[in-house]
């Protein structure tokens, strides 16, 4: 089982395994926080990391687009890992974005760390986005949102006898993806950034080996 059949604010969606979310009516692939040469970020202030993680995000995103082959392609925001990381990337890499972006609608959500969005790959720039009664955003509200579809807090939980895995974080009224690319962090969803978004039907669905698990928030562990 690749994926997780949902409800989010009546609309219906699969939380991949993969960390991405498909929204079949529409032919929706949405992925958050891919962070696009975070590697390359870190070498240039000295802290060396293996430079394969914008390889290795794009090959998830393409295994994706293979599967599902959608018609459209939502970035939900830091798909790059900051302003200069458009520089950095290689021509090679940079291919491998055009080739995604053909023969499909690629839409690239302003993040925190890409605000300005892409210079010279494809793709349309929004800050928003509505889709099937859902809307997309990168950084969820503070305030009750039915049908917000957000990244940036890069949920995970800590599920006791499987240790700490990325997840998705839902009430059923809106979700909070997880983050897409190879280098990116994780926050408990237990800590309050998270939890307080959520309403009493917390849900966090677990991304396993393949699998996704829909784990109930009273078996979850703390950090």
């Amino acid at each position: 089982m690749t994926g997780l059949a949902l409800e989010v604010a009546g609309a219906a969606v699969t939380a991949r395994a993969s960390g991405a979310l498909f929204v079949e009516a529409e032919r929706a692939l949405i992925v958050a926080d891919l962070h696009i040469e975070k590697g390359s970020a870190y070498a240039s202030r000295g802290q060396l990391l293996p430079p394969y993680d914008t390889a290795e995000t794009l090959a998830r995103l393409e295994a994706e687009v293979a599967a599902l082959a959608p018609t459209l392609v939502i970035l939900l925001g830091d798909t790059l890992h900051d302003g200069e990381a458009e520089d950095r990337i290689a021509p090679a890499h940079a291919a491998r974005i055009v080739t995604l972006a053909r023969g499909r609608t690629l839409i690239w959500i302003a993040g925190n760390h890409d605000a300005a969005g892409p210079r010279g790959l494809p793709g349309d720039i929004c800050e928003t986005m509505a889709l099937v009664g859902l809307q997309l955003v990168h950084e969820p509200a503070a305030r009750p949102a039915p049908g917000e579809v957000a990244g940036h807090l890069h949920p995970c939980a800590r599920v006791p006898g499987a240790g700490r895995r990325r997840c998705f974080a839902t009430d059923g009224e809106r979700i909070i993806l997880p983050a897409f690319g190879a280098y990116a962090g994780g926050l408990n969803v237990r800590d309050p950034a998270i939890r307080s978004l959520l309403g009493p039907k917390k849900l966090a669905a677990v991304l396993a080996a393949g699998r996704v698990h829909a784990i109930p928030w009273r078996r979850l562990g703390g950090d």
